[in-house]
């Protein structure tokens, strides 16, 4: 793995993206608070994804990743937690029912607290104050003392990552997923669309296979597939003393594991080969996660594959491109196409939110879905002419009706943008377009099996 690795050599390395305290004593008593704390997620917990990331590496099963862009101390409620679950369910038995494959769901959710941010700074009027980073380490109102770092916040983030994560095992576990309740989780507002209606439909269908099935004896008491689902949880690693703090010895296996998520990815502002974020990660074990926008460089990309999955491990290493509905055709290409022919094991999945962001007319910050839909569709074709398996997707996404992001079966208009705009940070699809997407995924993933079945005949 090259030179010696801890917990702590990302010290020695150069960062961006992370703020600086202040208050050292502050500091080092909230990390050693955090110390002490009992791990969010166990290690054989993130092995388990390691193996079914294994399975979409090799075109068995897709990647449904989503959630909040950042979460929020003040949007922290049992309700958002349960919408934000939910959509994804729902998303993942359109994905499981339409596309044919096994879906591995992962959400942005129980830490994903601190966003990278474009300048360190933000100037309203003759005032310049620290940009928002993120709950963990300031907060989003424009005041000298809200943007200033405050590591005491990172304790309150671990709580509420998990509690949060305490809801969601039983949501999981505890009859709230099991597939007869699939008429259920429909929700009032995406109830009345069409994709509403498009989902009803699915439901029935469904709902007749587990007739047949509880027929033939295989009912929820019988077997927990049916009764529960696997859910996963991760987070950018962006905030470096907070997930080295989290980092911690596997007693089975005696390996490194960042406890705080099961899954950690790099961000494309931060994956240069020789700084801070890139040695951390490169020692932990837990399955990662590599930000590609327009930027990367085929021969690059091959290095830091190298450096963060040096043994060629499926499961390791998702390279999630983030290029832009209009750079996607050109800058996706080259790298699928390296990485193929270096016969490098990775999962290939699409964010189309963050190469996609527009400043509205009405002045605030938008995604159009019509850009969000056009980029998914391109990584597709791609992945298809590169003879790579489009293994997942990767979405900001909230429960919530909001109207964030134009566009969708739902016509939302940059007049209707400031109706319920409640993101501190980027815009995020409402889950009736999380939803719309679903079905259009699904369609490509049929088309693909489609396709694999006529060539094998």
């Amino acid at each position: 793995m090259g030179d010696t690795w801890t917990p702590q050599s990302w010290r020695a390395k150069p960062i961006r993206q992370v703020p600086h305290y202040e208050d050292e004593g502050a500091l080092n008593s909230a990390l050693g608070t955090i110390k002490g704390y009992p791990p969010l997620v166990f290690a054989g917990e993130a092995r388990r994804l390691k193996e079914r990331l294994a399975q979409v590496a090799q075109g068995k099963a897709f990647l449904l990743q989503g959630g909040d862009c950042a979460e929020s101390f003040a949007e922290f409620h049992a309700d958002n937690i349960r919408d934000t679950f939910r959509v994804l369910l729902q998303m993942a038995v359109v994905l499981t029912y339409g596309g044919g494959l096994p879906v591995v769901k992962v959400g942005r959710i129980a830490g994903q607290f601190a966003k990278p941010r474009s300048s360190d700074m933000e100037t309203v009027g003759d005032v310049a104050l620290p940009s928002y980073r993120g709950d963990i380490i300031n907060g989003a109102d424009f005041t000298a003392d809200d943007r200033n770092p405050d590591p005491a916040r990172m304790v309150t983030a671990y709580t509420q990552a998990s509690a949060t994560l305490n809801l969601l095992r039983a949501f999981a576990q505890g009859g709230y997923a099991d597939l007869h309740q699939v008429h259920r989780w429909n929700l009032d507002f995406v109830n009345e669309s069409p994709q509403g209606d498009k989902y009803k439909a699915l439901a029935d269908s469904l709902s007749e296979t587990l007739k047949f099935m509880a027929a033939c004896g295989l009912t929820s008491e019988t077997t927990p597939q049916i009764r529960e689902t696997e859910f996963f949880t991760s987070h950018e690693a962006l905030l470096l003393p907070f997930e080295e703090a989290m980092t911690r010895v596997d007693s089975t296996s005696g390996d490194w594991y960042d406890v705080s998520a099961h899954l950690l990815w790099i961000g494309d502002r931060t994956r240069d080969l020789d700084e801070a974020h890139v040695e951390f990660l490169r020692g932990v074990e837990n399955p990662l996660g590599l930000k590609c926008g327009p930027s990367t460089d085929p021969d690059t990309l091959l290095k830091l594959i190298d450096m963060l999955n040096p043994e060629n491990d499926p499961g390791r290493l998702t390279l999630i491109c983030r290029m832009g509905a209009e750079h996607a055709g050109k800058h996706l290409p080259p790298i699928v196409r390296a990485v193929e022919a270096a016969g490098k094991s990775v999962v290939w999945s699409c964010d189309p939110m963050h190469g996609n962001t527009v400043k509205a007319a009405s002045g605030y910050k938008t995604r159009p879905f019509d850009l969000i839909r056009r980029e998914v569709q391109t990584f597709f074709e791609v992945a298809r002419a590169e003879g790579a398996h489009p293994g997942g997707i990767h979405l900001e996404m909230t429960g919530k009706d909001v109207t964030e992001c134009t566009g969708g079966a739902q016509a939302i208009s940059d007049d209707n943008l400031g109706d319920r705009y409640h993101t501190h940070c980027d815009p995020r699809l409402n889950a009736s377009q999380a939803l719309e997407l679903a079905f259009m995924v699904a369609e490509e993933l049929r088309a693909e099996r489609d396709s694999q079945s006529s060539a094998a005949a």
